[in-house]
């Protein structure tokens, strides 16, 4: 199987890659999460090349995650704003996140601090339970398929 493969697999984590598993598309949304809404911000950002961004750019407007908005007439300029398709995204990034400062950050500790604006603690992601609320982790957890085929 291909890459380009993936996302056609009767799995939700697959299908999600297929969209979204190209690293520079997911600085890219980094960036938008950190409220990055210009072309140059995004440069700056992610060190891709000006045609990756475009192309990813243009991908995640495609796929209704970034809508692009006027800000300028003269000349026209665009930026790039999340939908709540995209907002939706931001717990996956919140749990790599952490994953990343648990595991990755060195010596030197997280190079990101997260904050809840709301009541101005450190934010510390957890995932729970919808109905109990009791944190969720893999040995928490059982999956079944729905469908015949496992994937």
């Amino acid at each position: 199987m291909k890459w380009s493969e993936v996302g056609t697999q009767p799995c939700s984590i697959a299908r999600t890659l297929g969209l979204l598993g190209d690293g520079w598309a997911l600085l890219i949304l980094r960036d938008s999460f950190y409220g990055a809404r210009k072309f140059k911000d995004f440069e700056r950002g992610s060190g891709a090349p000006p045609n990756v961004i475009s192309n990813r750019l243009k991908r995640l407007v495609e796929l209704e995650i970034l809508m692009r908005v006027p800000y300028q007439e003269y000349p026209t300029r665009h930026e790039y704003r999340l939908t709540d398709k995209g907002r939706d995204l931001y717990p996956i990034f919140a749990a790599i996140l952490a994953w990343g400062d648990t595991y990755l950050a060195g010596d030197d500790g997280p190079p990101v601090a997260l904050t809840h604006r709301d009541c101005g603690h450190p934010a510390d992601p957890t995932m729970v339970c919808g109905h109990c609320r009791e944190p969720l982790d893999v040995r928490a957890v059982s999956g079944h398929f729905t469908s015949t085929e496992p994937t």
